[in-house]
This record gives structure tokens, C-alpha cells and sequence, in this order.
């Protein structure tokens, strides 16, 4: 009963996210001093609720969601336990019956392939994330703009694809409503954060090499994940885009949508990207995922040691390129944006300027109509006026 009037509250207050704002915070490794390892907490506040990001390293690249209704939980961490070969229990909010809703995505692999023949690809060996080696996060972590990013490289890389190059994850973390800076400017809501997936530098194995990233979402028992594919609008912000896709999670004790993963069917191969610079951009099917996931020690520290048998974990292939594969091949450089969050995915509307234009090319002939019936009426007035009868 509990449990469903916790529901109840976060779709409330999902709901109104767009009129509020949070008061976000980050934290580095909270209570270690060693930057050996990477866990950023971002926590944000609400006048009810509090929403936290446990973004990671520790194994694959991953992040914990989870929310609550009280204004004043907190992420606990045994670090001892944490970094043991037996972290179940290590990570866990304080106070537990405060949680409503927890979830995690885990950014597994990426793969490269290439056209090896009509109707055939050529698959180069795979990059297990969870074998990669990262630099501190904290190099990188902005307390003011909200952003922190985790770069890193394969821990053996025998062909040195990434002699000059790195994989790395941007974090962007906001405080209230809005749309992102950069294409493709992702709408954004207090409740969620943006993900950037970064390629840069690194030598592709083939002609015309495009690039799969491998993720998967874990849910608790009753809950599953759906993939939604939205049409778009077409606007100024990312123009030709007609496509949003959404990995929507639902859950039996409610009907509204709870967390989610939203992004536009584009990429870009610019660091300043351009609308020229757009690389297409694909979702696979979602499958359910047999057997755990490589190094995943954080789950496993939030959910339990049964974690992979007790929770519903999907898969999803997204990759990069198509007609215009060469635009890696020329440019070293892969970003793409998605956004994560709790409540209804934003929806685009027609921006100002577009709704500005529409108002001008629909009202222009209307007023060239009432111009011309005034100027009829006038020079009508003006002839009756000059006639003088005959007396």
C-alpha cells in the first residue's frame, strides 16, 4: 500500500517537473579519499522528493537511478564492502522505506564493423567496457555547470586503435527545465540529467568502420522496459530529425511512466556539430538479456547478489552511421546524446522563432487583404465626397 502511494507521488510530481526546479549537487567518491576508482553521486532535491544519479566505473561504465519521497534521503557506501569480492549490500539510501523507484543502465560494449560484402558485415573484436581503464573522474567534475565526464581507454590495446583516442561519458546534471546548448539540443525537465557518449581519436580498424554501443537497463521484478519510436516535429533546433525514440520503463503498480531514456535518431561528427556534421543514428530490437552482466559490481552492491535472477534486464543495440559512414572515418570524432530521467519524456513543441515565422507567412496576406479593402474604401469615400449635385 505503501509502495503504491509512492508511485502515486512521483508520477504527481513528475508531472509538474517542467514548472519546478531542484537544488542539484555533486559529490566525488563520497566518504573515500582515493581516486583509484570512480563513483559520482549527483543528488537532487525537490520540495517532496529527491531524485539520485550513482554514476560508476567500477566494472562497466553504469549508473544508478533512484527516487524517492523524501526530501532528506541520502547515498550511503560501505567502501570497504564495495571494492571486497562481495559487494551486495554496499550501497543502499538512507532511510530505505524512502525509495520508490530504482533502476540502472549499464553501458557494456562497442562494437565495430564494416561492410565485408552485399547483404554481409565484417565484425572486428568486441571492446568489453568493463575491461577499460579509467581516469579520475574528478579531473574533470565542474560543480558550477553541473558536468563531469569519465574518459578512458582498453587496460590492453594491442593494435593501438586508441594510441591517440579515448571513449569517454559526458554528465550533464540540471537544476530546472530547459534545452540543451549544443546539437541536438535535447529538451531537458528538472528530473532528469543528459548522457553524452563520446568516440574521439580513435583509429578505426576498417574502410568506413561504423560503431554499435551495447547497453542494458535493469529493472526490479515486475517492472520491464519498452522501446517507443515517437515522429518529431521538424524545427529549427535539430531540422530533417523526425524520429525520437524513448526506452520507457512501466510498472504494474501504476500507470504513469516512470523512469526513461530519450534520444533523437542522430549522432554528430563535429566537437562544435553542425547540421552538415549529422551521422545516422539506429536503435536494435529490445531482448530480454540471458545471464549477468560483466563486472557488474554496482549492481550487485544496490540489488543483491540475486540481482540478475530477481530483476527484468534488457538489452539494446544502438549504432552509428549509415549512408554517410565515412564521417567518422574522416573526422575521429562520434557524439551522441541521451537524456535519463523520472516521469513523462519532454515532448517537443514549435520553438518561438518557428511559431514567429508561421505567424508572419499566415498573417501577411491577411493584412495585404485588409490593407487593399481599406484603400477601397477610401478612394469609394473619396469619389462620393467630390461629387456635388446639381442644383
Amino acid at each position: 500500500m505503501a509502495a503504491a502511494a509512492g508511485l502515486a507521488l512521483l508520477a504527481l510530481l513528475a508531472a509538474a517537473g517542467a514548472e519546478r526546479g531542484r537544488k542539484v549537487s555533486m559529490e566525488y567518491n563520497p566518504g573515500w579519499n582515493s581516486s583509484s576508482v570512480n563513483l559520482l553521486h549527483v543528488r537532487a532535491v525537490g520540495p517532496e522528493d529527491t531524485l539520485h544519479y550513482v554514476w560508476s566505473s567500477i566494472g562497466a561504465p553504469s549508473v544508478l537511478l533512484v527516487a524517492t519521497q523524501s526530501p532528506s534521503s541520502a547515498l550511503r557506501v560501505n567502501w570497504t564492502q564495495l571494492l571486497s569480492p562481495s559487494p551486495a549490500g554496499a550501497i543502499w539510501i538512507d532511510p530505505p522505506d524512502s525509495v520508490v523507484y530504482s533502476t540502472a543502465v549499464v553501458f557494456t560494449k562497442l562494437f565495430e564493423f564494416s561492410e565485408a560484402k552485399p547483404g554481409g558485415e565484417l565484425f572486428y573484436p568486441t571492446y568489453d567496457l568493463s575491461e577499460f581503464s579509467w581516469d579520475s573522474l574528478n579531473h574533470t567534475l565542474n560543480h558550477t555547470a553541473l558536468t563531469a565526464e569519465l574518459s578512458g581507454v582498453p587496460a590492453t590495446d594491442p593494435g593501438g586503435a586508441f594510441s591517440n583516442g579515448s571513449l569517454a561519458f559526458r554528465v550533464t546534471a540540471y537544476e530546472a527545465a530547459g534545452r540543451a546548448g549544443a546539437l541536438p539540443r535535447l529538451l531537458h525537465t528538472a528530473d532528469s540529467s543528459q548522457l553524452q557518449f563520446l568516440l574521439a581519436g580513435v583509429t578505426p580498424r576498417g574502410n568506413g568502420s561504423r560503431f554499435l554501443l551495447q547497453l542494458a537497463t535493469v529493472e526490479p521484478a515486475g517492472a520491464a522496459r519498452r522501446l517507443q519510436r515517437d515522429s518529431s516535429i521538424d524545427d529549427e533546433y535539430t531540422p530533417s530529425i523526425f524520429q525520437v525514440l524513448s526506452l520507457r520503463a512501466d510498472s504494474p503498480n501504476s500507470s504513469s511512466p516512470l523512469p526513461f531514456l530519450q534520444w533523437k535518431a542522430v549522432a554528430y561528427g563535429s566537437r562544435s556539430p553542425r547540421r552538415e556534421d549529422s551521422i545516422q543514428c539506429r536503435a536494435g530490437e529490445l531482448s530480454l538479456a540471458n545471464g549477468s552482466l560483466p563486472g557488474a559490481s554496482v549492481l550487485q552492491a544496490f540489488f543483491g547478489d540475486s540481482w540478475d535472477s530477481s530483476c527484468t534486464v534488457s538489452a539494446l543495440n544502438v549504432s552509428f552511421g549509415g549512408e554517410e559512414g565515412q564521417v567518422y572515418q574522416e573526422r575521429r570524432y562520434l557524439s551522441w546524446s541521451v537524456l535519463l530521467g523520472f516521469g513523462q519524456p519532454p515532448r517537443d513543441t514549435f520553438s518561438p522563432l518557428v511559431i514567429s515565422i508561421t505567424a508572419v507567412a499566415l498573417g501577411t496576406p491577411l493584412a495585404m487583404l485588409l490593407l487593399g479593402s481599406c484603400l477601397l474604401l477610401l478612394a469609394q469615400r473619396r469619389r462620393y465626397s467630390e461629387y456635388e449635385p446639381i442644383n
